[in-house]
């Protein structure tokens, strides 16, 4: 008769381990949604703290600008580069359009100009000249200016509006060669891209683009007394949300380590520099 009550008792000391065992459970997935939450906060705010820059490059920059910019983020790791690469005038026109960018790289002085009040001054950051554009191995023979203007060949040119245009233009103008061109591209990139397939015999391009190609293109030089050199400012765009970073990359493109990389690309250095 006495077995009930202590069986009982045996209980109730059973039970109250088992119920601290269950709050302590409860404490702890407590504890680990908060820490969750604590952490995805803390995740959030370090994404809002991020700086992201858009740059707006001349198509010809290309190589030279994605080599930059991993040498940026590299020493900034709390930046991240965006680039856009297109021929000038088109960058020029979405900036007018209102598309965001912070920084405005062009191939010469006067589509930059076109925007004068929509940048902080620009500063020359590299200079670049000109050369026929050729299928590997020079396959029709274009020796100078003066064979663009056979009828056999199949010409193509940056248009007129493309700062690689207006270039070719005037170094024609100054041999007096004419030159019916087959095609007017958007930007010096697709001149290369029509000489590369084999859909043009020639183009006129800088010499930058020609040792960019990788050989898929060969060049004839340009004498001296009828090239250009092509004018490269550089410039913070005024509405940047990030502007001393957008000037922190316009440093770097001017500073000595980026001055470098940019001749290791063929660029000519900024006169008087």
């Amino acid at each position: 008769m006495h077995a009930g009550p202590a069986l009982r008792a045996h209980g109730a000391r059973t039970t109250r381990p088992g119920r601290l065992a269950l709050c302590a459970v409860a404490l702890l997935a407590a504890l680990a949604i908060l820490l969750a939450a604590g952490c995805s906060d803390a995740s959030t705010d370090g994404e809002a703290e991020a700086t992201e820059i858009t740059v707006f490059g001349a198509a010809s920059l290309t190589d030279a600008f994605t080599e930059l910019g991993d040498a940026y983020t590299a020493a900034h790791p709390g930046t991240k580069l965006t680039f856009s690469f297109a021929g000038s005038q088109d960058l020029v026109a979405q900036l007018q359009q209102g598309a965001p960018a912070d920084v405005l790289a062009t191939a010469d002085t006067k589509t930059m100009d076109l925007v004068a009040d929509l940048t902080d001054d620009p500063e020359t950051f590299a200079g670049n000249e000109l050369a026929i554009a050729v299928a590997p191995g020079n396959p029709e023979g274009i020796e100078s200016l003066d064979d663009l203007a056979r009828e056999d060949l199949k010409v193509v040119l940056a248009a007129p509006e493309v700062p690689a245009g207006k270039y070719a233009q005037e170094i024609l103008d100054r041999a007096g060669v004419t030159v019916k061109p087959v095609s007017l591209e958007e930007s010096v990139k697709g001149v290369v891209t029509k000489v590369s397939l084999g859909e043009a015999d020639a183009g006129i391009v800088y010499i930058t683009d020609v040792s960019a190609a990788g050989g898929e293109i060969d060049g004839v030089e340009i004498p001296d007394d009828m090239n250009v050199i092509a004018t490269y400012p550089i410039a913070v765009v005024t509405a940047s949300e990030y502007a001393d970073a957008a000037k922190a990359f316009v440093d770097f493109v001017l500073s000595s380590e980026g001055l470098q990389v940019l001749q290791d690309y063929g660029f000519l250095p900024p006169a008087g520099s």
